[in-house]
């Protein structure tokens, strides 16, 4: 989870890579270092964010480094423990996103080799691992290095005298971008996105060497790679603030067009997009992460209504560790950066399974892209927030494209059906404009809410996984305690801990569980605690059994989470602002989870 970025070329590189560095920021943010190579090799790193190592490091001279940016996962975050992170000599420096899982055995055989550490890492080996094999140069040192390696990683490794970067991947993010006598590499394109848009993507056990001049790829046998790069349509400006005080709330506000864009050419007429031909499956299982668990969630409840297939969601962690049934699902797999790692290992075991996978994803050429059948893009440009919005609703988004698919094939949702639905999804961009415009009643209702030290987030059919999304929402960025729950099951548990000081927020649309969800909203109420209700303009029902209510414009309820979604992101960010929370670095959570 941690960021590298990597220049090579004619310019000074210190402020070109920190100036990278900062755009991968979210990635983790524990420590920071630099290493640049000049007449010697120079290194300098600083506990804390990227702000500290800048107001504190020295000027360096030379025109090629690397720098890092950590999350902390084996070694406290300290500056000892801060990378780029060197041999015996100080010649080589490396950095590392990912964890070494054989890294004590092999530690143990250095130090009886005569090797001395510095750090408690398991990243320090493989500078050690480089050093021990550097008499026959840098590509060779690091290709030999990796062949005893266990675990995953991105490395990129600079030595002094060389006027290279030698950098290579296994299951971690690494791109290189392509310039004019300059070249690049990083763990994500948004960091490169200011000095160029062609970008080639490093695949798994290749090793790359890049100067100013060149980029040369080389596969696990040492043989030259030929590879085209690709053009990157998001900009510089897609990637910044804009005037807005955090990333979070930028990226709240670009989901109108952000699902305008996901829709693109998807939606035409009365056809979704045909994702795969002449395959009929008997039942789909999605399997994600985190946020992208809940938009799976989500998912089910849409692919079952309009399909008519059984499907079920499972966490990636928890997917290959599962029985092998017998079935022939259609295994989609949901990651907003594609190189989650927990979500890569499940496309792996799925494909092992003989099943037929879909990846729906953010990041073009990405890693499980390259793992799975079929793909869908969700084109919600880059994300910065460590907490998902945007490309949260573009999940949905693909999740309403691909039931329509399935609908079609199964001639379970009739050409009048699927019409209707186009109109709303292609509605959507408004409906969220709507709940974008009571932007500031929502934050007075945060604001009101803010001190408490307990939420409680309740809904049912197909708004309980919203339910859980908003809960997530809240405690990760506002350290609020937060728990979503199924509205029906508060009487098996949940209402022994409501009270007057524990808000519950209602999602109450006018559906099939209405009438089930008021009776809910007075349990609750009957308990002292206040409730915040979620409903349809024209609900006049509602504010009789609620104390406050936020109104989103009233659609078929099946694509109520979207909006819906939209209105509880506002109020995790104005709970958060009221307690002066970082909101776009929240405590030991990292952007994208690239280790298990």
């Amino acid at each position: 989870m941690c960021g590298i970025v990597g220049y090579a070329g004619r310019r000074g590189a210190q402020p070109i890579l920190l100036d990278c560095l900062k755009r991968l920021e979210y990635r983790g943010y524990d420590s920071a270092g630099i290493a640049i190579v000049g007449k010697e090799l120079q290194l300098f790193k600083a506990k804390g964010e990227i702000a500290v190592l800048e107001s504190t490091m020295p000027e360096m001279e030379g025109s090629v480094g690397i720098a890092h940016t950590r999350w902390a996962t084996q070694g406290k975050p300290t500056t000892e423990n801060a990378h780029p992170l060197t041999d015996c000599s100080r010649k080589v420096a490396i950095v590392h996103n990912g964890i070494i899982s054989n890294f004590m055995e092999l530690k143990e055989g250095l130090l009886r080799s005569g090797h001395t550490f510095s750090s408690e890492t398991d990243t320090e080996v493989f500078a050690h691992l480089v050093e021990a094999e550097l008499k026959d140069g840098l590509v060779d040192a690091v290709s030999k290095a990796i062949a005893k390696i266990e675990g995953t990683y991105a490395f990129a490794v600079v030595g002094e005298g060389h006027d290279e970067i030698v950098a290579t991947r296994r299951e971690s993010p690494l791109v290189v971008g392509l310039g004019e006598g300059e070249n690049f590499l990083a763990s994500d394109v948004t960091a490169l996105l200011k000095y160029t848009n062609r970008m080639v993507y490093i695949r798994d056990g290749e090793v790359v060497r890049v100067t100013a001049d060149s980029v040369d790829i080389f596969d696990s046998k040492g043989e030259k790679v030929s590879r085209e790069a690709e053009k990157i349509t998001w900009n510089l400006e897609d990637a910044e603030k804009g005037g807005y005080p955090h990333f979070m709330l930028k990226e709240i506000y670009e989901q109108p067009e952000a699902i305008h864009d996901s829709l693109l050419g998807r939606i035409e007429g009365e056809e979704s997009e045909p994702f795969f031909q002449d395959n009929r499956f008997s039942n789909v299982k999605i399997v994600a992460c985190g946020t992208s668990y809940h938009a799976g969630l989500v998912g089910k409840y849409i692919i079952e209504e309009l399909a008519r297939i059984p499907t079920t969601v499972q966490i990636s962690s928890e997917y290959r560790y599962s029985p092998v049934a017998r079935e022939n699902p259609l295994v989609v797999l949901i990651t907003q950066s594609g190189e989650t790692a927990d979500t890569l290992g499940a496309a792996r075991e799925a494909k092992k399974r003989g099943n037929k996978t879909m990846s729906i994803a953010n990041v073009v050429g990405s890693a499980i892209t390259r793992e799975v059948d079929y793909t869908i893009y969700t084109r919600a440009g880059p994300e910065i927030g460590v907490a998902a919005t945007k490309t949260f609703t573009t999940q949905l988004v693909a999740m309403y494209l691909l039931a329509m698919e399935l609908g079609a094939q199964n001639k379970t949702l009739t050409a009048q059906a699927r019409r209707s639905m186009v109109g709303t999804l292609r509605n959507l961009p408004r409906a969220v404009q709507d709940v974008l415009n009571q932007a500031r009643v929502i934050e007075a209702l945060a604001n009101k809410y803010s001190d408490a030290r307990d939420m409680f987030f309740i809904g049912r059919s197909i708004n309980y996984p919203i339910a859980l999304e908003g809960a997530l929402k809240t405690k990760e960025i506002s350290y609020v305690h937060g728990e979503g729950y199924p509205a029906g099951e508060l009487k098996h548990g949940p209402l022994a801990l409501i009270s007057k000081e524990s808000p519950v927020v209602a999602i109450a649309v006018r559906d099939h569980t209405y009438e089930k969800m008021l009776g809910n909203i007075s349990e609750v109420s009957a308990r002292g605690s206040p409730v915040i209700a979620i409903g349809f303009e024209g609900d006049t029902e509602l504010s009789k059994f609620a104390d406050d209510v936020i109104r989103i414009r009233e659609i078929p309820p099946i694509f109520s989470p979207v909006p819906i979604i939209v209105v509880l992101q506002l109020w995790a960010y104005y709970i958060a602002k009221a307690r002066g929370c970082p909101i776009d670095k929240p405590r030991n959570i990292a952007k994208t989870v690239t280790v298990e």
